[in-house]
């Protein structure tokens, strides 16, 4: 089965909702137990183009594998009101293999100039998908966008203390 993301649906996830951006933001492959993620390059606006991302209830952890492309995972851990108390920045790179735990929030966004492809590993079932603190806050604690030529990272103002960007 192929899911198919519009630019319209990803609107509410965005820094400028309103501004130009990719009309095929991404498509999502489900195959047996796995899912792969084709996010377009392209910007929305100064934004990179990206996943809305969700915070996952799967009971275990999802593995996600880059196939092909340059792109940053987001990590988001949220309190109980919905306010991130830590978030993580990993660059992803072909061959690059990074394991999500339950209860974090996560987001692909592209920042290369082709097509990032990544490998999902079990397929988390929308009952285990919550994007409902996400599409509130309208993305995560931060945006990925270009400065300058530059990837950099723009504070999102419907978060009351965005914490300090860890890498890995």
């Amino acid at each position: 089965m192929v899911i198919k993301r519009t630019h319209k649906q990803l609107e509410g996830y965005l820094m400028e909702p309103k501004a130009k951006g990719i009309e095929e933001p991404y498509f999502v492959i489900k195959v047996d137990e796995q899912s792969i993620f084709v996010i377009s390059p392209g910007q929305n606006g100064l934004e990179y183009n990206k996943s809305e991302g969700f915070a996952s209830s799967y009971p275990g952890v999802q593995n996600f594998h880059c196939l092909y492309g340059q792109g940053i995972l987001l990590l988001q851990r949220n309190d109980e009101k919905g306010e991130s108390k830590e978030f993580k920045v990993i660059t992803l790179n072909p061959g690059k293999q990074v394991t999500i735990p339950s209860g974090w929030v996560s987001a692909l966004a592209n920042i290369g100039k082709s097509f990032l492809v990544i490998l999902a590993s079990p397929d988390v079932e929308e009952e285990y998908q919550d994007r409902s603190q996400v599409k509130e806050k309208k993305g995560l604690a931060y945006y990925i966008i270009e400065r300058k030529g530059e990837v950099a990272f723009e504070q999102n103002p419907n978060y009351s203390h965005p914490p300090q960007i860890t890498t890995e």
